[in-house]
């Protein structure tokens, strides 16, 4: 069967095999999500479900990881150009709106009548994790890092999918300490169905997308639609509007604001690792990987 691609700048698209690939493309950035990825991946998800001829979708990211959460730089630069349209006040409601065309963005995964794998690599935090947990299956290097460190300082994860993809108290572990999980560990808790060395993940990916992509997509739709329904059912929409809400208080707590004003003045280099140092390995890792995002 024939490929077909469609022309994006911060993400790649295609399609062959009865199969969409979408590919987060800021490698120099670590793929940080920023306003036009977030649209592109949106319109992406859409054009796969337009496409007759696709039955699976794989979500990747290019370069060395998955993706490393918001564009820092870009995030603080919308924040404040939104709180000068408020006349330097910080609007909830301003905010809440901004950040729900986000969520939209990412639920578009999971809203998908057609199956998401996400291909999980390298560095899945922040807001990455968002693209992870909204897929419907996750496979992921054992190396891989996956976690919400701005649960720290300066954020709540938005779409509050950790709460339904683990159990209680891996949930709550994970975001009272913000500390990640890796690859192994996202296998054992159940997070992810697969994790297998980084040089093999493709090639493992790639076969479960081309059995997934033998069924007919009424009866993939239907499978999904019943297993996410049982998950609205428990609250999920009630869930992500708190979500929400809470990432804007937290980005303006006196302690949020501090951590914003010090990224500012010393840099977000240097603001993320006060922020993790005392969080041991992890905060070694980041410094030698992290480039101000998440």
């Amino acid at each position: 069967m024939g490929s077909k691609s469609v022309d994006f700048e911060a993400i790649r698209y295609s399609v062959e095999d009865k199969i969409a690939r979408i590919t987060l493309n800021r490698p120099e950035r670590l793929n940080a999500l920023n306003a036009q990825m977030i649209a592109e991946l949106r319109e992406a998800v859409a054009a796969a479900n337009d496409d007759a001829s696709v039955r699976v979708m794989v979500l990747s990211g290019a370069g060395r990881a998955f993706c490393a959460g918001y564009d820092l730089q870009w995030g603080t630069q919308a924040e404040e150009a939104s709180q000068r349209a408020a006349g330097g006040q910080w609007d909830p409601v301003r905010d809440y709106q901004m950040m729900s065309r986000n969520v939209r963005a990412f639920m578009s995964l999971w809203e998908s009548p057609k199956p998401v794998m996400a291909q999980v690599h390298g560095w899945c935090v922040g807001g990455g994790t968002d693209l992870a947990l909204c897929s419907d299956l996750i496979y992921a290097a054992e190396d891989a890092q996956i976690g919400y460190p701005p649960a720290r300082v300066w954020g709540e994860p938005t779409t509050v999918m950790w709460v339904y993809r683990l159990g209680l108290e891996h949930a709550k572990r994970l975001m009272l300490t913000g500390e990640p999980l890796s690859g192994r560990e996202a296998e054992r808790l159940g997070l992810a169905s697969k994790a297998v060395p980084a040089e093999e993940l493709p090639a493992v990916v790639d076969a479960m997308a081309r059995k997934l992509a033998t069924i007919p997509s009424n009866q993939l739709a239907m499978s999904k639609l019943l297993v996410n329904q049982a998950y609205e059912n428990m609250g999920l929409r009630t869930s992500q509007l708190i979500g929400t809400v809470f990432d804007g208080i937290a980005r303006h707590t006196p302690e949020g604001v501090a951590w914003r004003d010090l990224a500012m003045k010393k840099g977000f280099r240097e603001a993320v690792r006060r922020r993790d140092d005392p969080w041991g390995d992890y905060g070694a890792r980041k410094k030698e990987g992290g480039r101000g995002k998440e």
